[in-house]
């Protein structure tokens, strides 16, 4: 029996044994079952809005957890996609905007890349990547280096 139910019964029987409200007593305990009677309505008021507050809580919940699965997934989906490719990533600095700009050897191979920040365009020189042209004479051939001047330093 709830509460509410049990309030409204204690009244039927003070009713029913014909409780005389004109005494000190009947006042005091119709006063009483009165207060018991807003205590039990507040009382259901609270659990009614902690049920809604519930519902909600397990919808949000759900609705998290959907964001979650959707999250995790786009992460092993990427990290398994990382994991298969092996390309390297180079990176360089825009001279207009500054930004830094990420791509990969195929874009290194057609000798420019557009700004994505500010849309210049920046043109790669290749030749370079096949020696570093002699500036510091450390890939020059060795028969050239002066080897043959340290020879004769010797002598």
């Amino acid at each position: 029996m709830e509460i509410l139910e049990k309030v409204a019964y204690m009244k039927g029987l003070a009713e029913g044994i014909g409780l005389d409200v004109k005494s000190k007593e009947g006042k005091l305990l119709k006063v009483m079952m009165d207060i018991l009677d807003d205590v039990a309505l507040e009382l259901q008021d609270i659990r009614d809005e902690q049920a809604d507050l519930e519902e909600g809580l397990d919808a949000v919940s759900e609705d998290l957890a959907d964001v979650e699965t959707c999250l995790y997934d786009l992460d092993e989906d990427e990290d398994e996609e990382d994991g298969d490719d092996d390309e390297e990533v180079y990176q360089t600095t825009c001279p207009n905007c500054e930004e830094e700009i990420f791509f990969d050897e195929d874009i290194l191979a057609e000798g420019s890349v557009l700004c994505p920040n500010c849309g210049e365009e920046l043109e790669f020189d290749l030749t370079d990547l096949s020696g570093c042209g002699g500036c510091c004479g450390a890939c020059a051939d060795p028969d050239e280096d002066g080897e043959d001047e340290d020879e004769d330093d010797e002598e």
